[in-house]
């Protein structure tokens, strides 16, 4: 075949898969099923990849989706159905609505600081839809709400669900995931910076907005920031979303309490104020406390502890053909969603919930899931299927052919596609990871800095994927307006995907070139 066959020919799954979500509607789990096969047929018909070889690619992807993928989400959206239950999660809403009267500083609160804590530890729209609800009971115009959300949940995905989508990543291209983790927040710093005063401007109906909160602003922005980069750099992709969401959130309430009492939002003073001991907020949080201390103990930083848990350990094999086998390690114990099912039985406890309640819980957790789970384990045999027939590799060498170093300019938005398309980080990685490095072979760079643009692209598209916009008219209650929501967020998804792509290329042409 040709190059340029080759390429068409390889996209043709891609293609398909955009066509049937966004212009079909055909539910995601089915789209994906279907793409897979094409992929199977368009492998073994023209790439003359042995059945073997397919049937084991597809055994091993879809494996690779349920452990350590799904396991994750599972029990990250446990953990928030479990505190929802116990009333927990009211607790913490009510908390946060209660500290500032200013509109401004409610969304800072709100969107990006609780907003990201919720996508570090579940993700899955919880980011979008809790906030976007939170807002609109403080009186919020419900599209601002829609679209301060959506916004404030873009940086925070590249590591959420517990760090899940750069895991993934490291493992799909088999590159260090420290170096990694800090490759993306320095590709992201830009945005951590920028966004709060952003998401500050839409809830204050323009730029103008920003007085009388500029340095609280600033502040939550860099409080992000720094422990972004400490944790990733320093423990890897599972706590940067914690901890950064978590430092942001006690600075802005900090300063907010100390420095700032706007005039604005005046309104909504008469408010209830919700008192809680120490005693009851801890409880309120016990999950989550437990889920990062649990992580902690298992990063980098407890070395003894981390190969301790590690031994609970299985390896699966998968042989594609005599020579060549895939292996899958399946970590029973110290895999970051064994560590959330865990905290968050015990956290339960604490909370008050019995233990049949929590199992009822996790099954209808399961049941909830069911769709994502075929979805998920299917686009992993998808992308697995691509690499390994080679479709992947004749995909980015033509890529590479046709756009030269140009295409470090647009390997962000690749990414974002593939948020767009999948609604998901993690399901962007997994289809464009590989790519992105097969690329940044032909171009004969670090793939890390190519591979954290895949990731760093993907935020940006989280904003617009439909996935996102539906949770937020949902949320919203806004029935048929999806289109007003989606074109809210468009001219911000194009600015930061812009922006990111000449941050990417400068970091190129002053470090790499």
């Amino acid at each position: 075949m040709s190059e340029y066959v080759s390429f068409l020919l390889g996209i043709i799954p891609l293609i398909a898969l955009i066509i049937m979500i966004l212009k079909i509607k055909t539910p995601i789990h089915y789209a994906v099923i279907i793409s897979l096969i094409i992929t199977l047929l368009i492998a073994g018909i023209f790439w003359k990849t042995p059945l073997q070889n397919l049937s084991m690619s597809t055994l091993y992807g879809a494996s690779k989706g349920l452990w350590p993928i799904i396991i994750v989400i599972l029990g990250a959206i446990y953990s928030y159905n479990l505190m929802l239950k116990t009333g927990s999660m009211e607790v913490l809403k009510n908390v946060l609505a209660s500290i500032s009267d200013d509109k401004r500083i409610q969304v800072l609160l709100i969107s990006w600081c609780f907003g990201g804590f919720l996508e570090a530890a579940a993700g899955y729209g919880t980011a979008v839809a809790i906030p976007i609800g939170i807002l609109i009971a403080l009186g919020f115009n419900p599209l601002k709400a829609a679209i301060a959300s959506l916004v404030a949940n873009t940086v925070p995905t590249a590591f959420g669900a517990v760090g899940i989508p750069v895991s993934i990543l490291a493992e799909q291209t088999g590159l260090p995931v420290r170096e990694l983790s800090s490759m993306i927040i320095i590709q992201l710093s830009l945005f951590n910076i920028i966004l709060p005063f952003v998401i500050v401007a839409i809830a204050g109906n323009g730029i103008k907005a920003i007085k009388g909160v500029f340095f609280i602003t600033l502040m939550c922005g860099i409080s992000t920031l720094i422990p972004q980069y400490f944790v990733a750099t320093y423990l890897g992709a599972e706590l940067p979303a914690f901890a950064g969401s978590l430092v942001s959130l006690l600075v802005t309430i900090f300063l907010a309490k100390r420095l700032t009492k706007s005039a604005q939002g005046s309104e909504n003073k008469e408010q209830v104020q919700h008192n809680y001991s120490g005693a009851e907020l801890f409880r309120a949080g016990a999950i989550y406390l437990l889920t990062f201390l649990f992580i902690l103990l298992c990063s980098p930083l407890f070395p003894a502890l981390k190969n301790a848990a590690g031994q609970f350990s299985s390896v699966i094999p998968f042989a594609l053909n005599d020579t060549q086998i895939l292996k899958l390690k399946v970590e029973w114990l110290s895999t970051p969603g064994v560590l959330i099912i865990i905290a968050t039985f015990i956290g339960g406890f604490i909370q008050g919930a019995r233990f049949s309640n929590m199992v009822s819980v996790l099954w209808s957790t399961v049941v909830q899931l069911k769709n994502s789970i075929i979805a998920i384990t299917a686009i992993v045999a998808m992308a697995t299927v691509m690499d390994t027939s080679g479709m992947i590799g004749d995909i980015a060498n033509t890529l590479v052919n046709m756009t030269g170093t140009g295409y470090i300019f647009i390997a962000p938005v690749i990414g974002a596609l593939g948020t767009f398309v999948t609604g998901s980080d993690t399901n962007s990685n997994v289809l464009f990871g590989k790519l992105q490095t097969s690329a940044a072979a032909q171009l004969n760079i670090d793939p890390i800095l190519l591979a954290a643009a895949n990731t760093a692209g993907a935020t940006g598209g989280k904003m617009i994927s439909p996935q996102s916009i539906a949770i937020a008219v949902s949320a919203t209650k806004m029935d048929g307006q999806g289109s007003a929501i989606m074109s809210g967020t468009l001219k911000y998804c194009a600015i930061y995907i812009i922006i990111l792509g000449l941050k990417i290329g400068t970091i190129y042409y002053l470090f790499y070139s």
